[in-house]
Order: structure tokens, then sequence, then C-alpha cells
């Protein structure tokens, strides 16, 4: 009786998720963590063949379970995953800060071109003002590393060692750091997590009295809090205008934590009781960014079950929503709790599928993040299974910033068939554009029949390529009998031009 009960409501729960909600566009996004080796590469000390071989693996991974950006970590500890004048090569990637790899390749410029391939988005992630991930890490910099060089700019806190976010030769350093990057590699948007000031350690308090006293900006002794506030406003407005300066179709996302304040705080704030906000106590004010523009997306960590009692999903979800000031809002989910959380929601079924589920009663909510990367190669309990063959079914175009002026590329044109004996090609003639208007991949829509439909509806998405011509033979199934094609660009801003002119031949 037990086993038919189960199996009955493994059958309800599979009804509840199929035949969901299928977008056009969508963020399916992954973050690719590489502090402390969480999920790239497996371990320090691996050779570049083996370190391209994990990532490739992780690619295709996450590609056939719908993913279509990635969140890499190129900056954990003041260190890089690519070849930099300003700071050390990364200990997580050789086991020796300072190390470049041996044969030598640079890791950033070969994940973005094997994401790119696969008509992924590289979101380069870099911690603003971390320096040492753990105790006694102090000890592992490299001698080049400007701690070595000018150790006013760094304060100890709770055993680790920060940037000292009060400081002007800090935010210098860091514009020094985005530019360098925004300017060399073709990476799509700029991405910091939670880290702004460090989480409050017990019994201290962050030390900076020193730098109020000599820069206090017009803040009084009481309003201390406030001028921490202004340190990394000021950050984060730099930092945008550093990017739009340089290249204005790459975006600027953050992803804090998830309760900005709690309302018995502030009135605006969310229906919780989190121990950590934001606002009180890692000095994010992310509303300001949201509201003043300073930020093109929002990814809160809603890393909570649905239900929980002092930060429940449901309540964080609909606040966010609510607070999007006109930015894109995608909701970082947690897909290590599948493996780890040991609350009875994580245990019954698949969370985050509810989660999903819920988020698509939210028209504002265009996406989710997912921590992190490693689950994906476990499929627990389920999590790429429910992705194919439900949420992420078909293929789905990344968001257009609402925060970003953008236009569309050219049409392609001349699409034509061509066939070879038992072979057949779909061809177009490359379009060729740069800055934002240089096309990042193509869209094939396939239509039965000798009709354009719907192409609004991922269903009829054929392929997405950065090849100009597809081989017909690869199509699935489905496509078998008469079929109009037709093809779009697909450029930087994420703008879809016109479509081709429709083709049509029988496969």
């Amino acid at each position: 009786m037990k086993r038919i009960f189960s199996l009955l409501l493994i059958s309800i729960f599979i009804l509840n998720i199929s035949a969901q909600k299928q977008l056009k566009r969508e963020m399916r996004a992954v973050w690719i963590a590489t502090v402390a080796n969480i999920d790239w590469p497996s371990k320090p000390g691996l050779t570049p063949t083996q370190q391209r071989t994990e990532m490739r693996e992780m690619l295709d991974n996450l590609q056939k379970s719908g993913i279509n950006a990635i969140v890499l970590q190129i900056r954990p500890t003041a260190d890089s995953f690519y070849p930099s004048e300003l700071e050390p090569w990364s200990y997580y990637l050789s086991g020796k800060q300072g190390q470049r790899p041996s044969p030598y390749y640079d890791p950033l410029q070969f994940i973005i071109e094997e994401a790119h391939k696969r008509c992924v988005e590289v979101h380069g992630w870099i911690n603003p003002y971390r320096v040492t991930n753990m105790t006694g890490h102090i000890n592992q910099l490299d001698r080049n590393h400007l701690y070595h060089k000018n150790r006013k700019l760094f304060v100890e806190y709770g055993g680790k060692y920060y940037f000292d976010p009060g400081l002007d030769e800090t935010r210098e350093f860091l514009n020094k750091v985005v530019s360098d990057i925004i300017m060399r590699y073709d990476i799509d948007a700029l991405h910091f997590d939670d880290y702004f000031y460090p989480y409050p350690v017990a019994g201290r308090d962050f030390p900076d009295a020193e730098t109020f006293r000599n820069n206090p900006r017009g803040f009084s002794p009481s309003r201390k809090a406030d001028w921490r506030r202004n340190n990394v406003d000021m950050i984060i407005g730099e930092l945008q205008k550093t990017i739009k300066d340089l290249k204005p179709w790459v975006q600027f996302g953050i992803s804090p934590f998830g309760v900005w304040r709690n309302s018995n705080k502030d009135p605006k704030g969310s229906a919780t009781r989190a121990g950590v906000t934001n606002y009180d106590d890692l000095y994010a004010d992310i509303l300001k960014w949201l509201r003043e523009g300073t930020i093109d997306y929002v990814v809160p960590q809603l890393y909570w079950e649905i239900g929980k009692q002092v930060a429940d999903y449901k309540v964080l979800v609909k606040w966010w929503s609510d607070n999007t000031f006109g930015k894109n809002l995608y909701i970082g989910l947690y897909a290590s709790g599948l493996n780890t959380n040991s609350a009875s929601a994580w245990r019954n079924g698949n969370e985050l599928a509810r989660q999903l589920k819920l988020n698509q009663s939210y028209p504002k909510v265009e996406g989710a993040v997912f921590f992190s990367a490693k689950p994906f190669l476990r499929n627990p309990r389920g999590l790429n299974d429910t992705l194919r063959n439900n949420y992420y079914k078909y293929p789905a175009l990344q968001p257009i910033s609402r925060n970003i002026k953008g236009e569309a590329s050219a049409q392609p044109q001349n699409l034509r068939i061509v066939k070879d004996g038992k072979e057949a090609y779909l061809l177009w003639d490359a379009v060729n554009e740069e800055g934002g208007c240089k096309v990042m991949y193509y869209a094939v829509y396939g239509f039965k029949g000798k009709e354009v439909g719907d192409m609004n509806d991922p269903a009829n998405i054929v392929a997405l390529t950065t090849d100009s011509c597809i081989d017909l033979r690869e199509l699935d199934r489905k496509f078998k009998g008469r079929t109009t094609f037709v093809v779009t660009a697909v450029n930087r801003f994420k703008w879809e031009s016109k479509p081709t002119h429709g083709v049509s031949r029988r496969l």
C-alpha cells in the first residue's frame, strides 16, 4: 500500500510540473565558483589539458540542461583567472598564487570562446574587496601582490583580509581591474555577488575608524553606517560608468543576499526576520542602485524553501518582483541545497521545481541563476531531468536589458537550401557588424507546412548557432515533412533582427 501511495505522489508531482510555460526569452544561468575550487577546476594544480577537459564537459552538461549563461568567478580573492599586470594568477588554478599555467593558456579567453560557441553568455564574476578566503591565507599571497606593495589599503577582520572600502585608492584600483577586463575580454556582463562589507563577526566592528576620521565626507559620527553605504554606492556608480564608457552593451549585475531589510526595521522591507540584511549589515543599498539605474540586473539569493518562517521564499520572490524599478530580475536558486539542506521541504520531491513554478506567477521574474555548477554534474533529485523535460524544454534567447539602449543588427540575407545527394544544408550570408551590433549567434526557426508561424513560441526554434549554416539532417524528427525556415541574428545587445524570408523543403 505504501508503494502504491508513493507512486501516486510521484505521478501527481510529474503532472504538476509538466506542460510548464515556455518562455522565448529567459535567463537560465549557473554560477561557476572557483574560490576553494567549489566548481572548477576540481582541485588546484591540474594540468591545463585537464582544466580544459573539465570545463568543456561542464559546459556540455549545462547546455544539455538548457542553460544559456554562466556566471564565472574570475577574481575570487584579489587574484585572477586571466593574465593580469594588476593582480597575480589565482592559487585555485595552480596551487601557488602567481604561478601561470604551464604549458601556458589563458583560462578566461578559453572559457569565453567555448561558451560563446555554445551560444552561452559569460558573466565575469569578481569579488570587489576580498583578499583572503580563509584565516592564514595571507601567508600564501604572491610576493608581487598589491598587499605587499601598499598595506595601508587593507584591513584584517575575523582573521581574513579585505580592501578598505572607505579609501579612494580602493575604488581607483577596482576601476583599473574592471577596465582591464572589459577592454581585453568579450564578456557579456560584469557580476558581483553578496560580498560587499563582510558579514558581521560577533564582538568586532569592521576596522575602518581611522579611515572614517580621515575622510568622513561630511558624515557625522552618528551616521557612520550611511558613510559605509556611500562607499559602496560610489564604487557601484563608478564601475557602471567605467563599463559603459568602454562597451555599452556589457551589463553590470549584482547578486545580493536575499533580504534587503526586514519590515520591522523599515516598512519598505520584506515580511522577514533575517539575522543579516544587505542594508544594515553589508552596507549594500540594492534598492538605491535599482532605482538610480547604476546596475542593470539583480539576482537576489533566495536560498530558502517555500514556507521558511524567518525568510519565506514565497514572500521574498513577491517582494523582489515588486521592487525591480524597471530593471531585469532573475532569482538566485540553491541547487546545492538539493544535496545539503536537511529541511523536509528539500527532502520531499524537488524544491527547486516548486520554486520555478512559483516564479512563473510573477512576470517580472525573467529567469534564474543556480548555485552552483557542480550539482548539475550529479542530477540531484532529478534537477537536470526536470529542466530538460519541463521548464527548459526548448531553447531560449537571453533577456534584453531594459537599462541599456540597444538596437537590432541587420537581418541575415540570401537564405537558401543547398542539396548534395542525400545531404541538405540551410545556409545564409553572415551579418558583419561591430560593437554591440556584432552578431552573437543566429536563431533558426522551423515551421510545419509552407507558412511562417508564431516566432514568439520557443517550440519553433530549431537551433541557435554561431555558424551561418545548419545540417538539416540533424534536426529533430518532428520536422519530417514540408518545413519552412527563417533565420534571425541576435547581437551583443541581445536584440533580434528582422527575420529572413522563409524557405521551404520536404525533410
